[in-house]
Order: C-alpha cells, then structure tokens, then sequence
C-alpha cells in the first residue's frame, strides 16, 4: 500500500507456491492479479510460480488452462507478449497432505527452481483451498521444513477467508497456524481490502481536518454498512447452507469496513499500528445475551422471484441446500460499540443474496441540526446530512447537506456534492488482489488481519450465531429474490426512529 507520489516497492524475487492453482480462485483472481502485476512491471525478475496439483499433470497443461482462464477473467485487454512471460515462469508440481512424502519431493523440487530461477530461496505459500485444507497443508509445509525461514531468505503464508466458523474454531484454527508461523509471517487475505475505496476510509478520515473532529457520538447519529448482491446462491449451495450470510460476509468483509471507519487514529501508520487499533474497535464492540442478539437481529431466506430479466428459484430449491433449510440468506445486525468516541452511536450492518440491487457502501448520518430559526418559514424539515462512501459498483464518495433554493422565499432542499473515483482517477480496471500480492511479496501485512482482530470479530457475532440456531426456524423471515428485503430489516431502524438510506 503504497502513495502514488512515489514509485512502488519493487519486491525481492521469491518462489510464489499456490495451493489450489486448478481451482476457480486461481483461475478467476489470482492470476488475473499477477498478470496485471506483471503488465505494470511489479513482479521481480528472478520469480517464479509453482502451481500445487493433486494428481499429476504437466506444466504445460496447466499453463494452458491459467491461459484460457486469464482470457476469461482478465479484467483488461491480454497482451500475449506478457502473459507467455508470466505463464513461462509456471511449474506444476503435484503435492497431496495426505501423502507427507509429496511435500519432501516438493522440497526437493522446489529448490532446484530456486537456484534455476535465482531467487534467493525467499518463498510465498498461497493456499487457495477451502478452509478444510488450510490446517493439513501447513502441517505438511511445517514438517517438510518448507516454512523454515533460512538467513536472510523469507517464509510468508497466505490464507483465504473464512477464518474459521465461529468463535472455537478460529482460535483454533489460529492457535495451529501459529504453532507453525509467527504472526509477521501469515497473511489472512481479505479481497474487500484490496479495493481502492476501502483502503481511502483511512485517508479520508486522516489526512482531511474537516472529517475528524467531527467523526464521534457528538456528531454523528449513526452508522450503516450495506453489502448487497443481487446474485443468488449459484452452484454453491453445499458450501452456503453450511455457512449462511451471517458468517460468510459479517465477521470479514463488513467487520473490516466497520473497523477503518470506528477505528481511533494510529500512532503511526504502519502495520502493527493499524491492526491494532483495528483490533482494539473490534474487541470495543458491546456483546449481547442471546436475548439482545434475537431483539438486534434480522435473519432471512430468499424465495423465488426475479432479478433483472433472471428468473431466481427459491432458495431451498437450490442444488445442495436442505429443503428444510433455516440457513439465513440475509442478515441485518444492530451494533454499539463500548468506548468514549461511540458510546450510544448504534452501528446498522446488513447483508444479502438476491436483492433487487448490487451495492457495497457506508453511509455515516450526522446529527439533526436545529429547526428552531427555521419555524416560522415553509420549511416542514431539513433534509438528512450522510457522508456516503461508495465501494459497489460506483466508487466514489457523496456528502448530502441542505441549501436554500433558489427564489424570494426560503426553502431548502437537500442537494448533494459526489466525488467518483473515474473522474478523477485514470488507471486501468483491477480485480483488487494486485494490492495484496503485492504487499505479500514485498512483506507489508497492514491491509491483513491479525490474530487478535479475527478472534474479536467473531467473538461479536457469537452471540448471534447461537441465539439462531437455537430458534431454528421460528424467527426466520422471506423476502422475494429481487426485492430490497424483508420488511423486518426495515423495522429494526424505524423502532429507533431511523431509516435505511435510500440509493441515490
């Protein structure tokens, strides 16, 4: 994460090792990003990329379907000339945990690469596997001595979400991994960090004096976190009925969005710095007797229903999914968060699958201003002032206020000031994974989560987790695929006094 006032960080050569390189996260996100990575001249020379099989297969055959999915995915042109140098550095090497003797061949291997490839022994394992496989891989890594950092050479280990399913099993999942890394040396990779609009909530607030003395509880009213997806489950209902909207997105995705806009300052900005006032906003976040998590809660599964011009079966028509599934589809969430900058600002979180709209922002409500000189005047009310911080699919930021419209008489309408990334900014189309590999290989894990900010995520969504599954069905609300939801979500605001903001 670098400003764009200097030249970029240009990484040491190492060996970039991925797990999982057959599957749709390799083909879709991975190597897109190191294509683009390559096409700007951010991957070091001496580099090379073992891609991790379970049968054996030829590296010509996987440079072949890395190619075919680059042309799919790809999120600019394919200049041939840079995608032939990035899949030239390709090498398949098949490796399974459950054969330990595959990962001391993968040694073996793998340091013949190094010397040929003069990398300097440094080496990146990237497990794009599902979660199951994160703990069995690194065992074997650990044991074949793959992990071992030698003189000056580098270990790193990335890990996709989810980290965990709750709270018992990330820590342990955490306290295995740790047993293998130190904390410097893995790297829990978040997409939605990646994104440019994400990483300017720290810039916004911070290096703009008009934000942050107004930025607490004497302000602001309250906060709302919208990711909304008008897809629904797809092919993946083994994998979604298992987890739900409430593991899948909240304790990662609008937990990190919660944090960078709840965090206090950091002393300085660098990784440890950052994480953990990160992780201190987390732990921050009051925690709820089941009782308060049902009374806080929305939870929701969509029913058939249309969106766009594409028809959306039910969702407990779906392949794989239970046809007496309770598993939530939706899911909205009020928060508080325990400190002097928040103490009663409620924090809105939701999140759903099959809406009638895709949409990723924070919107931050300030505080009503004074009607009283404005009583005798036409004016019935102000409108609502929001600073709006869009990520999907419009990047940009809005600042809602009033003003007097024009004419004899005093009227005031709300009228809003928008700045759009695009307008300003000309850089060629990412999918939000450049940023990140890159700082895996250059070694800067501040847009990564630490241990103790996992842990603190799920700690929050705990009481949630099994205030649900005790009520099971009762308690689980429809909304028609392709509406904006249930009418619950809208009420756990208008109890308050509050509403959703409506899309510009």
């Amino acid at each position: 994460m670098t400003s764009q006032d200097t030249d970029p960080i240009l990484a040491d050569g190492c060996a970039f090792v991925i797990f999982g390189v057959t599957g749709d996260l390799a083909h879709r996100l991975v190597i897109p990003a190191l294509y683009n990575l390559a096409e700007a001249k951010l991957l070091p020379e001496k580099f090379c990329v073992v891609g991790i099989t379970r049968k054996e297969m030829s590296s010509e055959d996987l440079r072949a379907s890395l190619m075919q999915g680059l042309r799919q995915f790809a999120t600019r042109p394919v200049d041939d000339t840079v995608a032939d140098r990035l899949l030239y550095c390709v090498t398949a090497v098949s490796a399974d945990p459950g054969d330990p003797d595959s990962f001391d061949r993968l040694r073996e291997r793998l340091e013949k690469l190094e010397a040929a490839r003069d990398t300097g022994g440094n080496r990146l394992f990237y497990l794009a596997t599902p979660p199951d496989g994160f703990a069995p891989i690194s065992e074997q890594l650990g044991r074949a001595g793959l992990l071992r950092e030698d003189g000056t050479a580098w270990r790193r280990l990335v890990v996709e979400k989810p980290f965990g399913t709750d709270l018992a099993s990330a820590k342990a999942l955490n306290d295995h991994l740790l047993q293998i890394v130190s904390e410097h040396e893995l790297y829990r990779i978040d997409h939605y960090l990646g994104k440019e609009t994400v990483q300017n909530i720290l810039v916004l607030r911070f290096a703009n004096g008009m934000f942050e003395p107004i930025w607490n509880r004497d302000h602001i009213d309250h906060v709302q976190i919208t990711v909304e997806e008008k897809l629904g489950v797809g092919h993946r209902g083994s994998f979604y009925d298992k987890t739900g909207a409430l593991r899948d997105m909240v304790p990662n995705h609008l937990f990190q969005l919660l944090s960078l806009v709840a965090m206090e300052p950091p002393a300085h900005f660098n990784a440890h710095a950052v994480r953990s006032a990160k992780a201190d906003v987390l732990a921050a976040i009051q925690l709820q007797s089941e009782a308060e998590a049902l009374h806080n809660s929305v939870r929701a599964q969509y029913t058939a229903g249309r969106v766009n011009e594409t028809d959306i079966d039910d969702y407990r028509d779906t392949k794989d999914v239970a046809p007496d599934s309770t598993t939530e589809t939706y899911a909205a969430l009020k928060l508080t968060i325990d400190n002097w900058r928040w103490a009663g600002v409620p924090f809105y979180l939701r999140t759903g699958k099959a809406l009638g709209a895709k949409r990723t922002e924070v919107a931050i409500k300030f505080k009503q201003a004074p009607f009283a000189m404005f009583r005798c005047t036409p004016i019935q009310q102000l409108s609502q002032n929001y600073l709006v911080i869009g990520i999907e699919p419009v990047e940009g930021i809005s600042l809602q206020f009033n003003s007097k419209v024009p004419g004899p008489t005093i009227a005031i309408d709300g009228v809003e000031m928008t700045f759009k990334y695009k307008d300003y900014f000309h850089v060629a189309p990412s999918n939000g994974y450049e940023t990140l590999l890159h700082d895996c290989m250059i070694g800067d894990n501040i847009l990564f989560q630490r241990a103790d900010g996992v842990e603190a995520g799920w700690r929050a969504v705990q009481p949630f987790l099994d205030a649900w599954k005790k009520a099971g069905a009762k308690g689980l609300q429809t909304y028609r695929a392709g509406s904006e939801g249930p009418d619950d979500a809208d009420t756990l605001l208008t109890r308050d006094g509050r509403n959703w903001r409506e899309p510009g």
